[in-house]
């Protein structure tokens, strides 16, 4: 009950002093936190099931009984790759394991790709005598061939590894 002189149903805390908890009239469904006053928690016409978050604005969130994670895992997992000595040789075998993986998930439509080249282990092919170019320029045009939505990215990684690695990551 509020003491003699505050008028009924203002906040009894001294952080809050004399600010109304709910004033009159508000409608129902509408934020109670001073941090989001008098803004809607559903906006009227939003698709049940959509993000309430600025940040998220449209994008759905999972529907109830049904974990993010368990979504995700509907995605195949990504195909992986190594390849490891003369480059001329890595570029050969790169494009064959691509163009039968390409076979293998049923065409070009939804599919990217990531090329990882270590450049230590390029450091070293080069210094063995092996020439960049103009396999890399050959096996780049052979690539456009193919259809791809974009070429692959090429990914320069400063740690030791395979010279190369494809990723193909794709949606059935």
């Amino acid at each position: 009950m509020s003491p003699p002189g505050r008028p009924k149903g203002e906040c009894r805390s001294a952080q809050h002093e004399g600010t109304p908890m709910s004033p009159p009239g508000r409608p129902k469904g509408e934020c109670r936190s001073a941090q989001h006053e008098g803004t809607p928690m559903s906006p009227p016409g939003r698709p049940k099931g959509e993000c309430r978050s600025a940040q998220h604005e449209g994008t759905s969130v999972s529907p109830p009984g049904r974990s993010r994670v368990r979504r995700e895992r509907d995605l195949p997992e990504p195909l992986v790759w190594t390849f490891d000595g003369p480059f001329a040789r890595c570029l050969a075998d790169l494009e064959d394991t691509l163009r039968r993986a390409l076979v293998m998930v049923g065409g070009v439509s939804g599919v990217v790709l990531l090329i990882d080249l270590s450049l230590p282990a390029l450091q070293r092919r080069v210094a063995a005598g092996d020439a960049l170019q103009p396999g890399w320029g050959r096996f780049q045009e052979r690539l456009a061939g193919y259809g791809l939505p974009s070429l692959p990215r090429v990914r320069h990684l400063r740690s030791e590894g395979p010279l190369a690695t494809l990723v193909i990551a794709y949606r059935n």
